[in-house]
């Protein structure tokens, strides 16, 4: 059984472009990506740290090139890791050609920060030559100073015509493998910039709340943020920016998609807050099932309510569930039908068990179809 959302979110139609070999935008899923925080040049530390991303299931990875060594050693990232790899740069238009040339998937990069008209055709051509695209990343923080002469501070319309400025170089010079973000701290600024950029441009958006604060605060904040422009059908690929190690982002990036019915992996737990009528410790049961299941890929739903008020209801929409009972027993359901009882010692062994031979029948029905099809 699998749930479906009442409201199925219509998204903004985009061109689609390439970072490396994933699709971003037009009718490809929405992308989550992260941004290491080592230093680029330590390749192992960096690797190290994309590898656990990629295990949260990471779909592009961006990190910082601030000089030549961190760049030429994206020639050695890119070979040891399965995601494509994007080149943060600013200003040092030779760290672009270097990072392009390194097996860079992406630069994200703002051509008018890059210097005389000459550099900006060194830094199209080299993307050019090696497949390479590019994200313009406008921020609230870092406007152009005529922009902000003119509207006096940041404001949605100074990021939008600063996104449009950049593009128009790009364009200018037969370059569309680009995307777009206009991201700002403050949620109202961020989500209306780019509510005005979706309806004056077809390229494909990155969407963020830059800046945006620690594990709770941030993931709250893009939650507010993101989950309003996501719900509007804006936004081709994401990343939530918070004060804690990259893979947290891709967490919380993941269950904001999934949340929305806009895409889906792993084990969908939808578990109870808990009260005195529980008939186990729901708070410790779920937070071991998260961990004991965060290796399950494909899709799939559990229920975990404390007792018998919501449990059966719940169970209905979920693939496997369970809901407290008296005397340490409790009651299993699969596809919303009560099944059998387990006593409370065995329960969360059992679960996992009963997760993963669901994702293996559901994995070799897959094959199948699969198989028949060719």
């Amino acid at each position: 059984m699998s749930y479906r959302p009442y409201q199925q979110i219509e998204r903004r139609k985009s061109r689609q472009i390439m970072v490396g070999s994933v699709p971003v935008g037009g009718d490809a899923p929405i992308t989550v990506q992260t941004m290491t925080n080592t230093l680029t040049h330590d390749v192992a530390a960096t690797v190290a740290q994309i590898h656990r991303a990629e295990k949260a299931g990471v779909d592009i990875v961006r990190v910082s090139c601030p000089d030549q060594d961190s760049a030429l050693a994206l020639r050695d990232i890119v070979r040891q890791v399965s995601v494509p790899v994007v080149a943060d740069i600013h200003f040092h238009y030779k760290r672009a050609i270097e990072a392009a040339q390194s097996g860079a998937a992406c630069l994200r990069i703002n051509p008018g920060n890059i210097g005389s008209p000459e550099r900006v055709r060194d830094v199209i051509k080299a993307a050019r030559d090696h497949n390479c695209s590019m994200r313009i990343g406008v921020n609230a923080g870092s406007l152009e100073k005529h922009l902000l002469e003119k509207y006096g501070e940041p404001n949605p319309e100074a990021l939008v015509e600063s996104a449009l400025e950049h593009a128009k170089i790009l364009q200018d010079h037969d370059f569309h493998e680009f995307k777009i973000s206009v991201k700002a701290s403050d949620v109202f600024l961020a989500v209306a910039a780019y509510n005005q950029l979706a309806e004056v441009c077809d390229h494909p958006l990155h969407i963020g709340i830059t800046e945006a604060g620690g594990k709770r605060t941030g993931t709250v904040k893009s939650a507010i943020g993101l989950g309003n422009l996501l719900w509007a059908g804006i936004g081709d690929t994401l990343r939530v920016s918070l004060s804690a190690e990259p893979e947290e982002e891709v967490h919380v990036g993941w269950e904001m998609l999934k949340s929305l019915g806009l895409r889906h992996r792993g084990v969908k737990i939808i578990s109870c807050p808990s009260c005195a009528r529980q008939g186990f410790n729901v708070i410790d049961t779920v937070s071991t099932l998260e961990a004991r299941l965060a290796h399950i890929e494909t899709p799939i739903s559990l229920s975990i309510i404390g007792c018998v008020v919501n449990g059966p209801g719940e169970a209905l929409m979920t693939d496997l569930g369970i809901t407290g009972g008296g005397s340490g027993r409790h009651m299993v359901y699969a596809a919303g039908k009560t099944d059998h009882t387990v006593q409370g010692e065995a329960m969360i062994e059992h679960i996992v068990e009963l997760v993963e031979t669901r994702v293996a029948a559901i994995q070799s029905e897959q094959r199948r179809a699969k198989e028949a099809a060719e």
